[in-house]
């Protein structure tokens, strides 16, 4: 019964929309209407600019981290940490307030992470980073960073240094980024996908 309560309350949390309400708030427009018309940080900065796209960011890694730091003040138990997590990601993908429809994820996939394992955590954005500098593409950190993730978890889980329930953690919480990402990535084997910078028009 716990863990159920634990995925439903971190689920509502998570499925806060939170680039929908900045759009609305600061710029009264549906920012689903403008540039590549996802709700995340990365359109928000393309069309609102960067005030806004940092309460986006702040808020949206927010609702990843938090429903783990609440549970793990109840709590040592590491499964109920990561469905907190897990569910957070789902409710950001997937919101009950906008139909089933949603983001992409990584802000609050990463806000989880970091908490569950700080390690981990900084293993993923450090890749994602370097790619975006690199590139100045964000879609493509992100699919780097969420796959060098699986890759580096599943190493350390085959030599024991990462438990069995942090291993399915993160591959199953990177694959429904990755997933969200298939259209990014369609986009970037084009030549097609927006980068940092690029000014947005209504899409």
């Amino acid at each position: 019964m716990g863990y159920i309560i634990v995925i439903i309350l971190s689920y509502l949390l998570g499925s806060i929309p939170t680039g929908l309400l900045v759009g609305k708030a600061l710029g009264g427009i549906d920012i689903r209407r403008y540039g590549s018309g996802n709700i995340g940080a990365t359109n928000t900065l393309r069309v609102l600019g960067p005030k806004a796209s940092a309460i986006v960011l702040i808020a949206d890694f927010a609702k990843g981290a938090l429903p783990v730091m609440l549970v793990a003040l109840l709590t040592d138990n590491e499964v109920y940490k990561i469905l907190a997590a897990l569910g957070a990601l789902v409710g950001h993908n997937w919101s009950i307030y906008m139909g089933f429809q949603g983001g992409r994820g990584v802000a609050t996939g990463v806000g989880g992470l970091i908490v569950v394992s700080p390690i981990l955590g900084a293993i993923n954005v450090g890749s994602g980073l370097a790619v975006i500098i690199a590139s100045r593409y964000v879609s493509l950190g992100a699919i780097v960073g969420g796959s060098l993730i699986i890759f580096v978890t599943a190493l350390l889980f085959s030599i024991g240094a990462v438990s069995v329930q942090r291993f399915l953690y993160v591959v199953v919480g990177a694959t429904m980024i990755l997933f969200k990402h298939r259209a990014n990535l369609e986009r970037l084997l084009k030549g097609q996908e927006h980068r940092l910078g690029d000014s947005a028009q209504p899409s």
